[in-house]
């Protein structure tokens, strides 16, 4: 799907799996194997989050838009996401030590010189799923259950798998446990391709689930920076997007995208787990179907980025390979 060239060589190739799906779950496009089983990692964050709108809790505790958005973020730990995080906590009624994600430091890179001058460690709200761990924290205490919401069976991630089986129209095969402590639960490429052509088009449907979904993506497109952060390729190509759409990165070279006004979902793996190489080939996708223009500059840094020597002179690029761009 990509390839890394330096001079007249292609040196490097990264292989992977792509789907787009339609309204009806029909799979549009197809790269490599749309059955391959994965692990959607934090692309799958928006489905994690369904079933805080759907069970009412967003409603309970009155979240806003920002707070959805976090809800299926992957921030940056930067002082817009970890004070709105702090807040939430403090609106339901917890603190950071409620928070199962595990510390981590901040991806901000003022933010993360200054701890380290300052002596300051790693913390919980810094990691970068803690605004979907206070979406989970939110719906326990709406549902009155316990305190160890990262167990399978918890309430929580029992309504988490149901809604991914709905989305996905699949069983899944089964889950590993992400970085965030959370379980992950496996599905195929088509299926979570289905599951993203779901969200695109859920606002033209009246059911709960679909309600629920079409807010999860609203609050998504309105705060790009909440979703990701500056520099990021998640929020710079939804900001640089023509028209609204979600997008979501997830670790080890996982993508996804939601086109509303196209009825559209894209699941993205890349086989080695370069970011890299999703991050070019999501940008190459989204550009081949009209979303994105190619000579944009927050686009072209990402579908065809230079490759420089330490002396500053452009060695190679990296680019899509034919039939992906």
């Amino acid at each position: 799907m990509v390839e890394v060239w330096r001079g007249p060589l292609a040196e490097s190739v990264h292989a992977g799996h792509a789907v787009v799906c339609d309204g009806t779950g029909e799979i549009v496009e197809a790269w490599g194997d749309p059955e391959a089983v994965i692990l959607p990692r934090s692309s799958a964050k928006m489905i994690q989050a369904l079933p805080l709108v759907a069970s009412g809790a967003a409603d309970a505790f009155s979240l806003s838009t920002e707070r959805l958005a976090l809800s299926c973020a992957s921030h940056e730990g930067a002082p817009v996401h970890n004070g709105a995080v702090r807040e939430w906590l403090a609106d339901i009624g917890r603190s950071e030590s409620d928070l199962i994600c595990g510390p981590q430091p901040s991806r901000d890179k003022d933010l993360w010189l200054g701890m380290i001058r300052d002596g300051q460690e790693p913390g919980r709200v810094l990691n970068n799923c803690s605004g979907k761990h206070t979406g989970f924290l939110t719906l326990t205490r709406h549902l009155g259950a316990g305190a160890e919401y990262c167990d399978p069976d918890h309430p929580v991630q029992r309504a988490c798998l149901s809604a991914f089986e709905e989305v996905t129209e699949m069983e899944s095969p089964g889950f590993g446990i992400d970085g965030c402590s959370a379980p992950n639960f496996a599905t195929s490429m088509a299926g979570m391709a289905r599951a993203m052509a779901f969200y695109a088009t859920a606002s033209q449907r009246g059911d709960l689930l679909s309600r629920s979904a079409a807010r999860l993506v609203e609050a998504m497109i309105a705060h790009p920076l909440l979703v990701a952060g500056e520099g990021r390729a998640c929020t710079l190509m939804m900001q640089a997007a023509k028209e609204p759409v979600a997008i979501k990165t997830g670790a080890e070279g996982y993508f996804i995208a939601i086109l509303p006004e196209r009825g559209l979902g894209i699941s993205l793996k890349i086989a080695d787990g370069a970011t890299r190489a999703s991050e070019c080939a999501m940008a190459a996708i989204l550009v081949r179907l009209g979303v994105l223009s190619a000579e944009h500059p927050d686009v072209k840094r990402f579908l065809n980025p230079e490759i420089r020597n330490w002396d500053g002179r452009v060695t190679g690029w990296v680019r899509p390979a034919p039939g992906v761009f």
